[in-house]
């Protein structure tokens, strides 16, 4: 597949760009003084209204139903919630002494956060999967790691200066959960005005991650949190991305065969079970940790966000690639 043609798949350049220039508007520009209150209440607000728009998007009625398919969705949370933060436990232990201390919490963070909606469903739709389990399983996944991420960020990072708290699960469920909530509660009024205006909305959710990202990566400049950080360290993290996103890979891959399902299933076990979704993750952090710490342990989340894309983007086109079962015969006719 030619590289133009696959970038055009995943939009990796417009977002990217887009994250790189909020990086470095924040490293020229940060929040200082009278400006930093102002940017922490945009980012609220910003919050607010991501999650109360995926409420109001997200049918019910679909994550119901996609539940009943539980092996499968059994095994996208295992992969998301089990597999991942082990996985991620052994490089950080391995390579403790390499990497500074705000990037382990960062590849740790990227373990245990749910997995993505929109992509995760548009490659099961490439690759000719199970779209609709797809829809449940993304979905489902980012209702438990609302709960289910904090508590893990409180079990496994607490050597890695996490500020867990009670009150950091209080605050994940003023943030995100309650407007979700009434994004679900006023769904059937405001849910077909939503879904007409897919396209301008998408600006809307991706204009609070770059908010939240410029507000992060301001208070880390300020801080003085990149002074101790080098090329070396974040080459590494960015390795240790790529190496953690092969082995799920891998792991989904063998697990969806061994345990018999089928390739449409598969296929959403891969892409559902191997994802991280930036849109929650970002908000969670600026939530979860000490404020100058945000934007180095966000970093190796958006080093992840990028590899993913593009390994599943190729891997999608690999599945759409095979052969499409031939229709049954229609019965001769009988005399």
């Amino acid at each position: 597949m030619p590289l133009s043609r696959l970038l055009s798949r995943v939009k990796f350049d417009v977002y990217l760009l887009s994250l790189i220039g909020t990086v470095a508007v924040a490293a020229v520009f940060p929040a200082r003084g009278p400006a930093e209150p102002i940017a922490k209440g945009a980012v609220y607000v910003a919050v607010f209204l991501l999650f109360f728009l995926y409420g109001a998007r997200l049918s019910t009625k679909a994550v119901v139903e996609g539940i009943a398919h539980w092996r499968l969705q059994s095994l996208v949370l295992l992969s998301t919630f089990a597999l991942f933060p082990l996985v991620g436990l052994g490089l950080t232990a391995a390579l403790s002494h390499w990497l500074p201390t705000e990037l382990a919490a960062g590849l740790m963070f990227v373990c245990v956060l749910p997995s993505t909606v929109q992509s995760s469903i548009a490659f099961t739709s490439i690759a000719r999967g199970n779209v609709p389990a797809a829809l449940c399983g993304a979905s489902v996944s980012n209702l438990v790691g609302m709960v289910l991420t904090p508590l893990l960020v409180g079990v496994l990072l607490t050597t890695h200066g996490s500020g867990f708290s009670l009150k950091a699960l209080t605050d994940i469920a003023l943030e995100l959960l309650l407007p979700f909530g009434l994004g679900q509660v006023l769904r059937p009024w405001v849910g077909p005005w939503i879904t007409q205006r897919k396209r301008v909305l998408s600006y809307v959710d991706r204009g609070s991650i770059l908010l939240v990202v410029y507000s992060a990566f301001s208070e880390s400049v300020v801080a003085g949190v990149w002074s101790h950080m080098d090329v070396r360290s974040i080459v590494l993290i960015l390795v240790l991305d790529a190496v953690l996103l092969a082995i799920v890979l891998a792991a989904t891959t063998a697990a969806s065969r061994l345990l018999g399902f089928s390739t449409e299933d598969e296929i959403t076990i891969v892409f559902c079970g191997s994802k991280k979704s930036l849109a929650s993750g970002i908000p969670m952090a600026n939530i979860l940790f000490p404020g100058a710490a945000v934007g180095a342990v966000v970093l190796p989340l958006m080093l992840f966000h990028q590899i993913q894309l593009f390994a599943c983007a190729s891997l999608a086109q690999r599945y759409a690639r095979r052969p499409i079962p031939a229709a049954p015969a229609p019965d001769a006719v009988r005399a």
